[in-house]
């Protein structure tokens, strides 16, 4: 029997229980692993994902329903300092090179440089504004193409594909009435001519202080933001060159986390405000009535009726005017302010010089600067100067903008604060 062959093993009913017991434990903690591995990997992963994509699509603020959301905040963010890193060495090169004062806008710059929060209200407050203008261009059918974004973009580069061009606004002779005989009566001025034929400047009225009100523009100021820093040339080049520094500032901007979508958007932004800019003041007037006045400045109504009286005696209003207006601007030139339209004046000054009969010398006029006599040389309708119109314009926008903004409805979420990216190590701008 030693060849005998071995009898296999009988399990009994208990040890396959206790097998099975043992299989069924193992695939529970193998199981119970691999779902904490899942797990542990859907956390991280969850997270990567909430970080760099999901809380990045959240809204930073919402203008009228429309969303902008904290990546575009932080893209703008970065641009914005870019832009402000640019400027900043540009004040620096004036100042350094030219001796130039630029301490105050020096500081300015840095304080937006150095204080994550100032900067990036200084960004939402751009981003409600865009928005309310990307908002009111399309209820008016105003559009940009991708044509007139590329073309911007070139003219930014100082390339011009077909040639610098010409400007097609030439400045229009700008004269006021001649002198009517009543005038030459009241006010008997001599120019005296010139040998050669001289520029003249745009005629302008320069009255002192003393009788203005300084103009203060209404709401708040709208920079034009240009995403660029391109060392400044008066050199034309090539559509490959214009190709290469394009691409080396797309990519500059890359790495400070700026798109070029984000770049091109900051450019149809710029020509869709313009051109809201145009439809606004398209129906603006371009002539106001004006007034020229003369006038004679004091400090008590007692000296005020003293020179009435000797102006009403026959005495001559420029002598006098030079001798006791404490106006010294207007009184060396015999008390002449130029021609004025409204909203120059003080309101008291304003309101006697467009109700005072012409040539006729009026009551004392008291205002915050002392006691006027004023003669109005003449009153009449006037075209605007080019300034008076772009002023105008501005403020019609302006005035828009702000209006637009008070009947929007606005919400700015404060998780932006939480999201404002870290500055960039900017390298310095070519020149």
């Amino acid at each position: 029997m030693s060849n005998q062959e071995k009898k296999p093993k009988v399990l009994t009913k208990k040890h396959i229980a206790r097998l099975e017991r043992e299989r069924r434990q193992v695939t529970i903690v193998r199981t119970v692993a691999i779902a904490m591995i899942i797990i542990v990997a859907g956390l991280i992963g969850y997270g990567i994902l909430d970080v760099n994509y999901l809380q990045l699509q959240k809204p930073a603020v919402e203008v009228n329903g429309e969303k902008i959301s904290i990546k575009q905040f932080q893209e703008r963010v970065q641009l914005q300092r870019a832009n402000l890193v640019n400027i900043y060495q540009q004040y620096q090169f004036y100042q350094q090179t030219f001796g130039m004062d630029m301490s105050q806008q020096i500081q300015q710059i840095s304080y937006y440089l150095q204080s994550p929060e100032a900067v990036g209200q200084l960004v939402i407050d751009q981003l409600i504004d865009e928005a309310l203008i990307r908002q009111e261009a399309e209820k008016r059918g105003i559009t940009v193409s991708d044509e007139e974004v590329e073309k911007a973009i070139q003219e930014a580069y100082n390339f011009f594909p077909n040639g610098t061009p010409t400007p097609t606004i030439t400045p229009t002779p700008f004269e006021y009435p001649t002198l009517t005989s009543e005038q030459l009566t009241l006010y008997p001025h001599t120019p005296t001519p010139t040998t050669a034929p001289t520029f003249t400047p745009e005629p302008t009225s320069t009255p002192d202080p003393a009788a203005t009100a300084t103009p203060t523009p209404s709401g708040r100021p709208t920079p034009t933001l240009v995403p660029e820093d391109i060392p400044p040339t008066a050199t034309p080049y090539t559509l490959e060159g214009f190709q290469t520094q394009y691409t080396d500032t797309v990519d500059r901007f890359k790495s400070y986390g700026v798109s070029e979508a984000t770049l091109r958007d900051v450019y149809r932004n710029n020509i869709l405000r313009q051109k809201l800019q145009d439809a606004i003041a398209a129906d603006l007037p371009t002539s106001e009535e004006q007034v020229w006045a003369r006038h004679i400045l004091v400090d008590t109504e007692s000296e005020a009726v003293a020179i009435v009286q000797l102006l009403k005696n026959g005495s001559d209003f420029a002598r006098l005017a030079k001798e006791f207006s404490k106006d010294t601007g207007s009184g060396a030139q015999g008390g002449d302010l130029g021609w004025f339209g409204r909203g120059v004046m003080v309101p008291e000054f304003e309101n006697a010089a467009f109700s005072q009969p012409i040539g006729e010398i009026g009551e004392p006029v008291k205002t915050q600067f002392g006691y006027h006599i004023i003669q109005v040389l003449d009153r009449r309708e006037l075209p605007l100067t080019p300034s008076q119109l772009e002023n105008n314009r501005q403020k019609a926008f302006t005035d828009w903008l702000d209006a637009a903004k008070a009947a929007a409805q606005i919400t700015t979420y404060d998780t932006w604060r939480q999201h404002i990216p870290p500055m960039p190590d900017f390298q310095p701008i070519p020149q």
